[in-house]
C-alpha cells in the first residue's frame, strides 16, 4: 500500500513539475534537464504527507510542495560542480554542468532557487496571508545560511578534518535535516495545523532528516554506482566525515534505527492520518539509492 501510495505521490509531484518550464531556450532546457532525472521527490511528498495528516487538502498545497523540489535540486546542481563535490554524474546522468558547461549550471541553479519563491508567493486558497508568510519566511530561513546553505559552508570546512559527532550532527541537520523540517512544517501551516500538530511534525522531520543521512553515509560504502546514481565511496576519497567513519559501520546502522524509533514516536499524537509517514520512516531506513 505504502509503495504505491508513494508512487502516486510522485507522479503527483512530477506532473507538475513538467508544466513548468515549458520554453526552448538553454535556461529552459537547462533547468528541466535536472528537475527531470527523476529522484525520490521525498521532500515535496512530505510536505503532502503532513497536509494529510493535519486534515488538510493536499493538492491545494501542491505548487508550494514542488518549490522544495526545485531549491533541493537547485542545491544539487551547485553541488556538483568543480568548486563544490566535482560529482559528473547525479541519478544517473551526466550532471548538468557536464552537459551544459559551468556557467549555465550556475544560472540554472539560480533560476530554480528564485522561481521556487515565486511558487510559495502563490495564492492559495482558504490559507491566511499570515499562514503563508509564515511559510516563505521558514522556507527562506531553511535554504539560506540558517540552514542548507550554512551546512554546506560547515561541510567544506570539515574536508580533511577530524570531527566529533556533535559537529557532524550540526553540519547535517542544517544541510539535509532543514529542508526536510521546513518540508513537514510548509504541509502542516498551510494546511491548517494546530501548533502541537506543528511541533510533532517538526519532530517527525528531525530525527527522519538525520536518518536520511545516516543512511546514505552506509549507502556511500555498501551502495553501488548504477544503484545510487553517482559514483559510491565519493565521501573516502574526498576525505569527508560520516557517520560510519565516526561510529563504525555497525555503529551507524544502531544510531540509524534510533533515529527511526524517534520518528515513530513524535508521530504518536496524530493518529491514522500519519500512517503514510511511519512507513515513509521505515523507506528511508531502508532505501536501496
Amino acid at each position: 500500500m505504502f509503495q504505491k501510495d508513494l508512487e502516486a505521490h510522485v507522479r503527483q509531484v512530477d506532473s507538475h513539475l513538467l508544466q513548468l518550464f515549458s520554453g526552448n531556450g538553454i535556461l529552459s532546457e537547462s533547468m528541466n534537464y535536472s528537475l527531470a532525472a527523476g529522484g525520490k521527490r521525498i521532500r515535496p511528498v512530505l510536505a503532502l504527507a503532513a497536509a494529510k495528516a493535519v486534515g488538510g487538502d493536499e493538492e491545494s498545497i501542491l505548487p508550494a510542495a514542488c518549490a522544495l523540489e526545485l531549491i533541493h535540486t537547485y542545491s544539487l546542481i551547485h553541488d556538483d560542480l568543480p568548486a563544490m563535490d566535482d560529482d559528473d554524474y547525479r541519478r544517473g546522468r551526466l550532471s548538468n554542468h557536464k552537459v551544459f558547461g559551468v556557467g549555465q549550471a550556475i544560472l540554472a541553479g539560480d533560476a530554480l532557487l528564485t522561481y521556487a519563491f515565486e511558487l510559495l508567493a502563490q495564492s492559495i486558497n482558504s490559507v491566511t496571508p499570515e499562514r503563508q508568510l509564515r511559510v516563505i519566511r521558514e522556507v527562506a530561513q531553511a535554504a539560506g545560511p540558517q540552514g542548507m546553505v550554512g551546512g554546506q559552508v560547515l561541510d567544506l570546512e570539515a574536508e580533511e578534518k577530524v570531527l566529533a559527532l556533535a559537529e557532524l550532527e550540526r553540519i547535517h541537520r542544517l544541510k539535509t535535516g532543514a529542508m526536510l523540517v521546513v518540508a513537514a512544517r510548509l504541509g502542516a501551516i498551510l494546511a491548517g495545523g494546530t501548533e502541537e500538530k506543528i511541533e510533532a511534525l517538526t519532530s517527525y522531520a528531525q530525527a527522519i532528516g538525520l536518518a536520511f543521512q545516516i543512511r546514505d553515509d552506509i549507502l556511500d560504502i555498501e551502495g553501488d554506482s548504477e544503484s545510487l546514481g553517482k559514483p559510491a565511496q565519493s565521501d573516502i576519497r574526498q576525505h569527508k566525515a560520516t557517520y560510519p567513519s565516526l561510529m563504525g559501520i555497525e555503529g551507524a546502522k544502531s544510531e540509524l534505527m534510533n533515529k527511526i524509533d524517534e520518528a515513530h514516536a513524535a508521530l504518536e499524537t496524530l493518529g491514522e492520518r500519519s500512517s503514510f509517514l511511519h512507513d515513509l520512516a521505515d523507506f528511508i531506513a531502508q532505501r536501496k539509492f
